[in-house]
C-alpha cells in the first residue's frame, strides 16, 4: 500500500495534488504567481476546498495573466463576488487583482519573481525530514521573511502561514514525511 502524508484525504483530486504537485519546485514565474494568489484564497479554509475550485479561479481570474487582471474594475469584483465556483470574499477577490498589480511592478523593475521567492530558501530546496505530522511548523523564519517582503512589494493576502504554505506547495520547502512514498528519502514503516 502506498503511504501518503497524514493530511490527504481519499479522494482522486487530492492524491494527485499530493503525488504529482505538493512539494514539487515549480521555477515559473507566472505559475507561482498562480499559487501564490491561491495560497491567499486557503486563509481560513482548507486547501481542498481550494483545489477543487481551481478550474473555477482560472476561468474567472483571466488564467491568472497578470496583464490582463490589472484592468479588471469595480464592476468585475462584484460579478465575481456572484461567482459561486470561487470564495465569495470581496477582500481576497481584490487581492488577487493587487497581487497582479504588484507582480508586474516587480517585472517592470526588472525582478526575476521566481529567482527572488527562491532566494528565500537559498535557491535550492529544503528537505525536511519529519516523521511526525504534529512537528510540521505553520510558519518559519524564511516565511516570516517572504510575507513581510511581499507586503512591502504591495502584495495582499500574504502572511507568514499563507507564504509557508506556498512554500511547501512549490517544492521551496519539502514537507513531505519521512514515511511517505514522495519524501526524498522515503523509509516504509
Amino acid at each position: 500500500m502506498v503511504q501518503r502524508c497524514a493530511w490527504v484525504n481519499q479522494d482522486p483530486r487530492y492524491i494527485a495534488y499530493h503525488d504529482n504537485e505538493w512539494g514539487v519546485p515549480e521555477y515559473d514565474s507566472r505559475a507561482l504567481f498562480e499559487k501564490l494568489c491561491l495560497d491567499g484564497q486557503q486563509a481560513g479554509l482548507s486547501w481542498f476546498t481550494i483545489l477543487c475550485k481551481i478550474p473555477a479561479y482560472r476561468e474567472a481570474f483571466a488564467g491568472f495573466e497578470p496583464t490582463q487582471l490589472i484592468s479588471f474594475t469595480a464592476e468585475d469584483v462584484d460579478r465575481l463576488m456572484q461567482n459561486a465556483g470561487i470564495v465569495r470574499n470581496r477582500r481576497k477577490i481584490e487581492s488577487i487583482i493587487t497581487n497582479a498589480h504588484a507582480y508586474l511592478a516587480m517585472e517592470k523593475e526588472g525582478i526575476d519573481f521566481s529567482r527572488w521567492l527562491w532566494s528565500f530558501v537559498g535557491g535550492t530546496p529544503v528537505i525536511n525530514d519529519w516523521s511526525d505530522p504534529a512537528a510540521v511548523p505553520v510558519t518559519t523564519p524564511e516565511s516570516d521573511a517572504m510575507a513581510r517582503a511581499l507586503k512591502r512589494h504591495g502584495f495582499a493576502f500574504v502572511g507568514s502561514t499563507s507564504c509557508y504554505a506556498f512554500m511547501q506547495a512549490t517544492g521551496m520547502v519539502n514537507d513531505h514525511l519521512r514515511c511517505c512514498h514522495c519524501h526524498p528519502g522515503h523509509v516504509s514503516q
